[in-house]
């Protein structure tokens, strides 16, 4: 074969592999959403017809594969807290907010699980986060500064809130599956001033942290391959 011979045979190869690439995120982007994070890789390989090897030499770690799933849904995250900080009422910015991001969980079982895991790893996903992150601190300083939102409310409130939103949601599933929207009013309701009673201290941020990256690392266990 000549080397003029070689770019015709490699074009189609390349073309075969970006194909493979979008059917394993679609297939993992359904699978996540039917079972969470916890589906392996080997369900993933089914929903998109291919076998597991494909996905390995696309996705090293199924971190790999969670990232390029959830990139469209971090997107959307770090939107909803611009869009509630554009909202002139500090204090329908603040829970609306947190309405729209409670809403994202039960959408999507998958999205629940990734808003309560940290993937050191996927950078591009974590900044995304924090981007959001450091818009909601915003919020909750807006709505402080507004004498609406309880003066003792911090940061490790709303982690605490999409860990148990996610329990709700994995509780209820399709028996119960709007049970969330009013757990989530029960809670906005409760973290409106005047506050009627003194909080116990939250945990820190390092422990949460910890407690998130013991959470993924839990949920992106693969078995070996071959297995």
């Amino acid at each position: 074969m000549t080397p003029a011979a070689k770019p015709p045979d490699s074009a189609p190869l390349r073309s075969d592999a970006e194909r493979n690439r979008g059917r394993i995120i679609a297939a993992a982007r359904t699978v996540f959403q039917r079972e969470g994070l916890g589906a392996s890789m080997a369900s993933v390989a089914r929903e998109a017809g291919v076998g597991i090897a494909t996905i390995f030499r696309h996705f090293r770690i199924k971190e790999d594969l969670v990232a390029a799933v959830f990139a469209d849904r971090m997107d959307a995250y770090v939107i909803a807290v611009n869009e509630a900080l554009e909202t002139a009422d500090p204090w329908e910015g603040f829970s609306g907010f947190i309405e729209a991001v409670c809403a994202m969980q039960a959408a999507d079982r998958g999205f629940a699980d990734v808003l309560t895991m940290t993937f050191p790893a996927a950078r591009a996903l974590e900044e995304r986060r924090l981007e959001s992150y450091q818009g909601f601190l915003q919020l909750v300083t807006r709505a402080k500064d507004d004498g609406r939102l309880r003066e003792d409310f911090c940061s490790q409130d709303l982690v605490v809130l999409l860990v148990a939103n996610a329990g709700v949601l994995n509780f209820a599933g399709d028996a119960a599956p709007d049970a969330w929207r009013r757990f989530v009013a029960l809670m906005i309701q409760s973290f409106r001033a005047p506050a009627h009673g003194p909080l116990p201290d939250p945990p820190d941020d390092d422990a949460l942290y910890q407690a998130m990256l013991r959470t993924s690392a839990a949920g992106l266990t693969t078995p070996p391959r071959g297995t």
